[in-house]
């Protein structure tokens, strides 16, 4: 994994979560009782697929913006028949509800990492949204958090629970392609709009602002920055390159079998509009050198003609045939020299669509099992997530990035991108060592009564070392 640990230290009060941890979780039971933070586009999408099933209760719902939340409140009822019983502005509350055992993240990119490390510090499940972080660092602590306090987290990229997808890798790594020289993956989404320049404005009724912002720089409201546009700025997410490249360079890596990329470079800009609102560019390539092949990362806002005639996935171009793939199936395209063909031609193989289904049930089975290897583990996931923010740092730098594995060693600015600033009194959170986890664990539950006694805690379980 490409910076398992980045050479550069941070400091800074964290969060306060709650005192039960991983010593706290409950035996395992047929019943998941489900809490969701974020509740607008996949996280309300991923909890309804949960409630799907019998054995899960919908116990809280999170979201900063009160239409928001009255809206999903309403449409859990309908689902079930009854509202949850606790709606919250502040996640931490959700995460402090020891009725809680599994967590949905469903907030925008900048809010990723804290939650979910608290969630599982608190000894909870966790179903988080991708990307898992916005930065490098963000990824490497989410993955210890996980490791630490032993929680089934499953990460929203669910083409992993998609068979078609299987099938594809099972194939690329049989040989049949030849030498594969290539993996070109694509995404093309002529349905994004381009943004227009809009004012700032006072902060709409129901809105706790400055919790939607958090560790964010602080920024007049301005409604191209909020709910769904979010994503095309930098101080939230990392535009196209994080929305779709974390599912797409996901597959190149695996099927390649690789993890990071000897260096990296990147080209593109503001091509399509120029003058619209957004941030991150709307055409992008970029390179990823390895051993013996490139993967090309190339996106399109604007226009749905990417190539193979999709307007997303990949090719894996071998010296016999080239594989393409996306989410409706896979086929094999020869390679044809002089008029005869190298391979046999594998018409399209149809996916059968049901890959969040499938990932959700994956999830429930691995939380029943206690087993962390879901089909999108966070430590998987962290690849892929790593993989794509390279490349938006080598855009924004503008250099040819090379790197050994911790750092990049041909430019030093770029290893700023690496490690986030978080906005006071936010901060990357802290892991205790499991010495202070226990001890903390053995006070609290002495002291439960005392708010004197529990800020201090506080202070101290958010000063631990990582």
């Amino acid at each position: 994994m490409f910076l398992k640990k980045t050479a550069i230290t941070t400091a800074g009060i964290g969060l306060a979560p709650a005192f039960s941890t991983v010593f706290a979780r409950s035996a395992p039971s047929d019943r998941i009782n489900i809490g969701l933070i974020g509740c607008n586009g996949m996280g309300f999408a991923n909890l309804k697929e949960f409630l799907n099933h019998s054995k899960v209760e919908c116990l809280a719902l999170c979201d900063v913006d009160e239409n928001v939340l009255n809206q999903r409140a309403g449409d859990v009822e309908k689902i079930r028949g009854k509202k949850p019983v606790n709606l919250y502005h502040d996640w931490r509350r959700l995460i402090d509800n020891k009725d809680i055992n599994l967590v949905i993240v469903g907030t925008p990119d900048h809010w990723h990492c804290l939650q979910m490390v608290a969630a599982c510090e608190a000894g909870k499940d966790v179903y988080c949204e991708k990307p898992i972080g916005r930065t490098i660092e963000e990824c490497n602590l989410m993955v210890k958090a996980a490791k630490k306090y032993n929680s089934v987290v499953q990460v929203g990229q669910w083409q992993r629970s998609d068979p078609h997808w299987q099938e594809a890798v099972d194939f690329i790594r049989s040989g049949k392609l030849g030498k594969i020289r290539l993996v070109r993956v694509f995404s093309y989404q002529g349905w994004c709009p381009s943004i227009p320049v809009l004012p700032d404005e006072p902060v709409p009724s129901g809105v706790d602002y400055d919790m939607w912002l958090g560790p964010a720089p602080k920024r007049p409201f301005n409604r191209n920055r909020f709910h769904f546009t979010f994503r095309w700025f930098w101080d939230y997410a990392g535009g196209l390159m994080t929305d779709w490249g974390v599912h797409l360079l996901d597959y190149a890596l695996y099927g390649m079998n690789v993890t990071a990329p000897r260096s990296i470079m990147a080209m593109g800009g503001k091509y399509g509009y120029p003058d619209d609102a957004c941030e991150t560019p709307d055409s992008l390539q970029t390179l990823y050198e390895f051993d013996g092949f490139n993967v090309l990362w190339d996106h399109a806002i604007g226009i749905d003609d990417g190539a193979y005639g999709r307007n997303h996935g990949l090719g894996f171009v071998g010296e016999n045939g080239t594989l393409v793939i996306d989410r409706g199936g896979w086929e094999v395209i020869p390679e044809t020299v002089n008029g005869k063909t190298r391979m046999e031609a594998v018409p399209l193989k149809k996916g059968a669509g049901k890959g969040l289904a499938n990932h959700v049930v994956n999830h429930l089975d691995c939380i029943a099992r206690r087993d962390p290897n879901t089909n999108a583990s966070i430590e998987i996931r962290s690849h892929s997530d790593t993989f794509s923010a390279l490349g938006n740092i080598a855009y924004r730098t503008g250099n040819n990035l090379v790197c050994d594995g911790t750092r990049f060693t041909n430019d030093t600015g770029a290893n700023s991108y690496l490690v986030p600033e978080y906005r006071t009194p936010w901060s990357l959170p802290r892991i205790l060592p499991l010495h202070a986890i226990i001890a903390l664990t053995v006070i609290s539950g002495n002291c439960s009564n005392n708010p004197d006694t529990l800020r201090k805690l506080r202070t101290i379980r958010t000063d631990g070392i990582s």
